[in-house]
């Protein structure tokens, strides 16, 4: 089976499945409309975000058994149309989730305790004192959407804290241990936090919106280290300004590009950004929370795993 691996990853990936026999060819500069005349001769892509493999790819990729992607998500593929061309698709949540939980972990943290801002000020030899007095996870309700990897992996981390967890997804019977599964309106009724962990799709595109804000009964805390395009930046501006959202966490940003590698598709900040840039409840990351060091060998090691259990036998 011959493989073209479109990003750079961790070696381990590329070690494991030539030592499995699989033939491995790296690409990672050609332009897309070149690697379509060639897409033919493999079988297999390996992809994090380079470009989308949309329709035109899929129907060039005329021998491809799968795709594999060394992430969580799937968006940047024309799912449906690549299952109807009998495609599999592997994905590797398993491999960043621990990662995405530490992370949220830590913006929850240091909003509370208002660690960037005080950071900032004591760097500009202010020591405000009052000013940066903190709040305790203890006692709050923190609410998750979405419960898949992601959610249950940041539930975990709450396991330490005194506080009440309740999740929501689209799937029943996702609650566990660590969370108590309940409808979107409890969710907005009781939450002190709101967490994302949802994929992007319809059905989550501009979830976080001046409707959903309305519906939250307290002010809370927001945080997302889901995908950017799930909220309405403007209308979480809005709400912070208002405070009625408390402070925010945001590893991910409306305004990525789809292949998150950078942040702009120009160089004029849209409005809203500059408004968020400027507000100090705001915490911002470069959509890392899942890309720590041991994630990306982690990720690596998930997807070879799962290219050698279902192709072994092609290679």
């Amino acid at each position: 089976m011959k493989i073209l691996h479109l990003d750079t990853n961790h070696p381990l990936l590329l070690e494991t499945l030539i030592a499995q026999g699989f033939e491995n060819v790296e690409d990672y500069s050609t332009s897309e409309e070149v690697i379509k005349r060639t897409i033919h001769n493999y079988q297999g892509i390996v992809i994090r975000s380079r470009f989308k493999i949309d329709r035109s790819f899929l129907d060039a990729a005329t021998h491809l058994k799968f795709i594999a992607r060394v992430g969580a998500g799937l968006e940047n593929i024309d799912v449906p149309y690549a299952e109807s061309r009998g495609i599999q698709l592997i994905s590797a949540p398993e491999g960043n989730r621990n990662a995405v939980g530490e992370h949220t972990l830590g913006m929850l943290l240091s909003l509370f305790n208002k660690l960037n801002k005080a950071d900032k000020e004591v760097k500009a030899g202010q020591w405000n004192r009052e000013a940066n007095r903190g709040i305790e996870l203890d006692g709050k309700t923190v609410g998750i959407i979405g419960y898949g990897n992601m959610g249950k992996a940041f539930a975990k981390k709450l396991r330490g804290f005194d506080c009440e967890v309740l999740c929501n997804d689209i799937k029943p019977n996702m609650g566990d241990k660590n969370a108590r599964q309940v409808s979107l309106e409890e969710l907005q009724k009781k939450a002190d936090v709101i967490s994302l962990h949802t994929p992007w799709t319809p059905l989550t595109d501009k979830m976080i919106d001046n409707t959903f804000i309305a519906a939250v009964q307290k002010p809370f805390w927001l945080l997302n280290t889901a995908r950017g395009k799930s909220v309405v930046t403007s209308h979480v501006v809005s709400a912070l300004q208002s405070g009625k959202i408390l402070g925010a966490g945001l590893d991910v940003l409306e305004f990525e590009k789809t292949s998150f590698e950078s942040l702009f598709d120009s160089e004029e900040l849209p409005e809203a950004l500059k408004q968020l840039l400027a507000l100090d409840n705001v915490l911002i990351s470069p959509h890392v929370a899942g890309w720590t060091v041991e994630s990306k060998e982690q990720l690596a090691k998930v997807i070879a795993d799962k290219i050698v259990t279902g192709f072994k036998s092609f290679s």
